[in-house]
């Protein structure tokens, strides 16, 4: 380029001071005399001249041309540079492909080895994720890898939900033909390797209305026992994927009737049982399977933390028989949220077997089975984040059988992946970053005046939204973050115990949010300090704002006062709405440490879950007086207890950590942690006699 730089002024020059001598020249001839031979010659070679000065800038030109297309030439192919960033002329982007594919054009990401993950995330992410942008970015996208001829045959395309994500043809899942139907053995479907297993995996889109019928062939055709969908039917108020199964009794989808013989709701996902059978095959028995629906993706992105996608793959692992043939993940398109869940499984494979990671290198090699797997640089990365919790925190999961012996040998084994002594767990929980960054609402000037301790407040993405009041700003804050429960989000509300100026915004809260149901584990006053304001009447009624509250019944059992309190809306030109609400209020917290034994926990939790199954199962008001410490060990053991009891399994770690997630300083010492374990055994001890527990 720098030729032309210096040539092209040079050459324009030249052009026109000929120009100029031409027409002085003719000019001159014209004023001073009539034209004769001699004028006409010098005309003549005037014009020469300027034809030879073209003529020279011609070849000039044409021999920098020459020689700056031959140097852009050697730019483009030389090995060591960098594939452009910016859009390529039709010739270079095919030369820059071909360079791609060559073992020394695109950069070249090396295995990391399991010790040095979390500081290589670290530098990856820095500078709003460059460098994992970067990997992302130097990923093919392998369609030189296959071809597409069956899937963008006529009689295919409308079996496709999307006219660009197509299975290649050397690793689509290939059906048997049906008679006299041209091209039934298509399904958009690929075989996908795992870490060390041939086609462990079959990567499908969401089966569409006019597909059912060919998904259940494959399920049944390739023997397959677990189905993995990672997508609701609808996102958005779009369809992502038609209900191939039915909600009860059963329904046949081609030659193949499909029963529905269980359902089990969790908060992060939904395990259906089908029992399928062949109607063509009527000798062959009939097989069962395991659909794992996992329904925590945002609509948005990935989910805020792996530890719900690690849960559910677990599960998926442990259900998954042996004998089964390929395991079936499907999300809408088949690649997305598909590829990243068999990344991860993969991955970890790998990290058990070799102690390293190599991400880049295996998205690399599924994407030559079917493009596009993995589709965004932010799953890429949540990969990576999901290899890190795991490798952070390991398997924490116990069965109840094993709890007394994980007690005994907790407090004298070496700490490794897998298995911590509980003073290690809970240290490893106080490295749980405080996202200070999500506070901005709670830590504005006129919230900061609602809070007990400063140090405890909401995180913008699930605090408790209360409705504005008319011209006056804030009043949609109150000191509240919603928790998720075992089987149902938002389940619980943890809050403060209310101040004096902030009663009014916790009736607020537990109108509009029909909470039935409140759970108080403070005094009011504990070593003459006030803990709580007490926010309801000892007798008749008080009104706060819009809320009147009449205390109807208070009666003490145990450790537990139960008062029940009508609660009336009054608000003007409308009709008075009242509501019943049972407050359980525990007395067996001491004011230093922790209760004496687990029973009276026990106790106050199945009180409440009764209470709650006769109201509809509206959140749970939980507090303490800062809501975060008793608060969190009672949610905390809520949400195991009931694990406990539904699978036979625990993971104190996990729950407690999951919590620290959506609220500060939830379990706020190592002795309630500690406590956490002690009632889960307690509650063994009780329930062993008659539930199937060992």
């Amino acid at each position: 380029m720098e030729y032309l730089c210096w040539l092209l002024p040079v050459c324009i020059s030249f052009l026109l001071v000929g120009a100029s001598l031409a027409n002085e020249t003719v000019s001159s001839n014209n004023t001073t005399r009539p034209p004769d031979g001699n004028s006409s010659q010098q005309q003549l070679l005037t014009s020469s001249l300027i034809l030879l000065t073209m003529f020279i800038i011609f070849i000039l030109l044409t021999g920098c041309f020459c020689r700056f297309r031959k140097h852009r030439k050697a730019v483009v192919n030389t090995s060591d540079k960098k594939m452009p960033n910016g859009i390529l002329e039709e010739q270079e982007q095919q030369r820059v492909m071909l360079l791609s594919r060559s073992p020394s054009g695109p950069k070249k990401y090396f295995p990391i080895p399991v010790e040095n993950l979390e500081e290589e995330i670290r530098i990856r992410s820095a500078d709003d994720g460059k460098l994992f942008r970067e990997e992302f970015n130097s990923l093919t996208a392998s369609y030189a890898q296959g071809t597409f001829e069956m899937a963008n045959k006529e009689e295919n395309r409308e079996k496709n939900r999307y006219p660009n994500i197509l299975p290649y043809d050397h690793s689509r899942v290939i059906l048997t033909q049906m008679d006299s139907i041209a091209s039934s053995d298509y399904i958009n479907a690929s075989y996908i390797d795992g870490y060390k297993e041939k086609n462990k995996f079959i990567a499908a889109q969401g089966p569409k209305q006019e597909t059912v019928n060919d998904f259940w062939r494959m399920i049944w055709e390739q023997k397959s026992a677990t189905i993995v969908m990672l997508t609701n039917l609808k996102e958005r108020k779009e369809d992502k994927c038609y209900q191939y199964w039915p909600d009860q009794g059963c329904w046949t989808y081609g030659n193949i009737r499909v029963s529905v013989e269980d359902c089990i709701v969790l908060v992060d996902y939904t395990i259906r049982k089908f029992c399928i059978q062949s109607l063509h095959d009527g000798c062959k028995a009939p097989r069962l399977v395991t659909q794992l629906h996992f329904t925590s993706w945002p609509d948005f992105g990935v989910p805020f933390t792996p530890i719900g996608m690690l849960k559910f793959l677990k599960k998926v692992k442990t259900l998954n028989p042996s004998h089964g043939g390929p395991i079936v993940v499907h999300c809408s398109a088949g690649v997305g949220r598909t590829g990243t869940f068999i990344v991860i499984d993969a991955i970890i494979d790998m990290m058990h077997s070799e102690q390293r990671v190599d991400v880049f290198e295996f998205v690399a090699r599924i994407r030559n089975q079917r493009p596009q797997m993995v589709q965004t640089e932010m799953q890429y990365s949540f990969i990576y984040q999901a290899l890190l919790e795991y490798y952070l925190y390991g398997d924490t999961e116990l069965d109840v059988s094993s709890l007394e012996k994980h007690l005994q040998t907790s407090h004298s084994t070496t700490p490794n992946l897998g298995q911590m002594g509980l003073e290690e767990e809970f240290k490893k929980l106080t490295n749980v970053r405080i996202m200070k960054e999500n506070m901005r609402t709670g830590n504005l000037p006129a919230n900061m005046k609602k809070a007990r301790v400063i140090q405890i407040i909401p995180y913008d993405f699930n605090r408790v939204i209360l409705s504005m009041k008319r011209g006056q700003e804030y009043t949609d804050y109150i000191n509240a973050s919603f928790i998720d429960g075992y089987r149902q989000k938002d389940y619980f509300i943890a809050t403060q115990g209310p101040l004096p100026h902030t009663v009014e915004d916790f009736w607020r809260m537990v109108w509009e949010w029909k909470c039935h149901t409140i759970v108080m584990l403070t005094e009011v006053q504990e070593r003459e300090q006030e803990k709580c304001f007490q926010y309801w009447p000892s007798e008749g009624s008080v009104t706060h704002g819009d809320i009147n509250i009449e205390i109807k019944n208070d009666s003490l059992i145990d450790a537990i006062s139960i008062r029940d309190f009508i609660i009336t809306y009054n608000q003007t030109h409308q009709e008075k709405q009242s509501r019943l609400v049972r407050q359980f209020h525990f007395h067996g917290w001491p004011e230093i440490g922790i209760p004496a034994e687990g029973k009276g926990m026990i106790d106050l939790i199945a009180a409440v879950q009764k209470q709650q199954q006769q109201t509809g199962n509206h959140p749970i008001t939980v507090h303490c007086s800062a809501g975060a410490g008793r608060t969190g060990t009672f949610i905390a053991l809520s949400n195991i207890l009931e694990r406990v009891k539904a699978e036979g399994l625990l993971d104190v770690f996990q729950a407690v950590k999951s919590l620290r997630l959506q609220r500060p300083h939830m379990v706020q010492t190592l002795e309630q942690y500690e406590f956490c374990y002690k009632v889960v055994q307690d509650f063994i001890d009780i329930f062993s006699d008659y539930a199937n527990f060992k």
